[in-house]
């Protein structure tokens, strides 16, 4: 009887290392360093502390931020159509979407949320089986619906024609579609068939997902109503111990899309403030210098604090790309000067920005650099109900940028591996 062969050592997990200012959730550390094991982050923290965790020859050796740069935390970007030339709700095939998934993702978002918008249901199951194929090969995090069940009065660049009434059916088939990886959809308060155990918040959330409050003409009494039956369910799962992706519902593009605030009309925004700063809403923000003036996104910060906002893209199939014609759904698009309108009636069509535009802006607008990136890494990681991404911390998975001092990206890592 021949001896016995011994197995093969695995071999050990690579290990790489970075070393710059390092933006955690909490500080900068200035001489910091970022390790990542076998795809995953090992260890974090100041490089003269490297040698007693184990990591000093890794960190000796470590590629250094070019002048003054950072190491952030892979961005997630929870609304976004598109970028580089492809938009999601325009994508047939996997090939189309992933145009638009590695546009952001060399720029810095590992994590995105593929938004759909108002459209017929037929092209939005289709539009779900294509993405929801992606979701589970790992390239998008997730699935976000904004609209059909929106606002006429505000419905921005969004196709009037194909606005409907809330649907709960839908809504139950749209997520069974999705196989678990619907987050959110975006639904105006003020229409019928919205709250109640027959409405769509209550389905949504019976499915895993979240509401998202906006493109809406609502008065207050609306927002209210919606908000407390969403945070009625969601306190209800948590008390059952059953699983949910957020204990918060999210207000989709503050601001943007929603009837402006008046001190006799007050509309939706004062609501959303309100239970932002209970802690019952978390409110999307488009930082980009164009939807918003980085004045009011400030102000938003210092009113309600970073665990309260998520900064997003609102992005299109033109971020990324040259002035020119595009198309968001079935409707026409022009870029000018990096603005996106409807080529018809000039309503502002969606963000051209990356994430990481939209951190720069709001810090350059007076946003501490450690809560502009927490509230576009962390904060989606939230809604997502994924503590695996977001921020750089030991156990997370190996997703991090380097920027240059002006946050310029110069390398991207996702999941250990160098993004193309």
């Amino acid at each position: 009887m021949s001896p016995a062969v011994p197995a093969a050592a695995a071999p050990a997990p690579a290990t790489t290392a970075r070393r710059g200012r390092v933006v955690t959730p909490d500080r900068i550390i200035d001489d910091g360093a970022v390790v990542v094991t076998d795809r995953h982050i090992a260890w974090v923290g100041p490089a003269a502390a490297a040698g007693r965790a184990g990591f000093g020859d890794a960190v000796a050796a470590a590629e250094r931020t070019p002048g003054g740069g950072y190491l952030l935390p892979g961005l997630v970007d929870v609304h976004c159509h598109g970028g580089g030339g492809e938009s999601f709700p325009n994508a047939r095939t996997a090939e189309q979407a992933m145009t638009a998934v590695m546009e952001h993702r060399r720029a810095g978002t590992t994590s995105l949320v593929a938004s759909c918008v108002t459209a017929s249901a037929e092209v939005l199951r289709e539009r779900t089986a294509v993405l929801a194929d992606l979701c589970e090969r790992g390239e998008l995090a997730a699935i976000h619906f904004e609209g059909p069940f929106v606002s006429v009065e505000r419905c921005g660049a969004q196709d009037p024609t194909y606005i409907i009434d809330p649907d709960a059916d839908l809504v139950r088939e749209l997520i069974a579609l999705g196989r678990g990886h619907v987050a959110t959809m975006t639904i105006a308060p003020e229409k019928p068939g919205v709250t109640g155990d027959d409405g769509v918040i209550a389905a949504l959330i019976a499915g895993g997902a979240l509401p998202s409050l906006g493109h809406t003409d609502s008065e207050a009494g609306p927002v209210r109503a919606a908000l407390a039956d969403a945070a009625a369910r969601l306190d209800a799962r948590a008390e059952a111990g059953m699983p949910m992706r957020c204990d918060r519902p999210t207000a989709t593009h503050l601001f943007n899309g929603m009837r402006p605030m008046h001190h006799r009309a007050p509309g939706p925004v004062p609501e959303f403030l309100a239970a932002a700063a209970r802690g019952r809403c978390i409110v999307e923000m488009i930082g980009d210098g164009v939807h918003l003036n980085p004045a009011i996104v400030l102000d938003m910060f210092e009113t309600l604090g970073r665990d309260n906002v998520v900064l997003v893209t609102d992005a299109m199939a033109a971020a990324g790309m040259a002035d020119g014609d595009y198309v968001l759904g079935s409707q026409p698009v022009t870029v000018a000067d990096g603005v996106a309108r409807l080529s018809e009636g000039g309503a502002i069509a969606g963000g051209t920005s990356r994430l990481i535009d939209v951190v720069r802006t709001t810090w350059r607008g007076g946003v501490d650099l450690v809560d502009a990136v927490y509230a576009a890494s962390v904060q989606g990681a939230r809604i997502l109900g994924d503590d695996s991404v977001g921020a750089l911390e030991a156990g997370c998975w190996g997703d991090v940028v380097v920027t240059d001092a002006d946050l310029v990206p110069v390398d991207v890592l996702r999941r250990g591996e160098p993004v193309a």
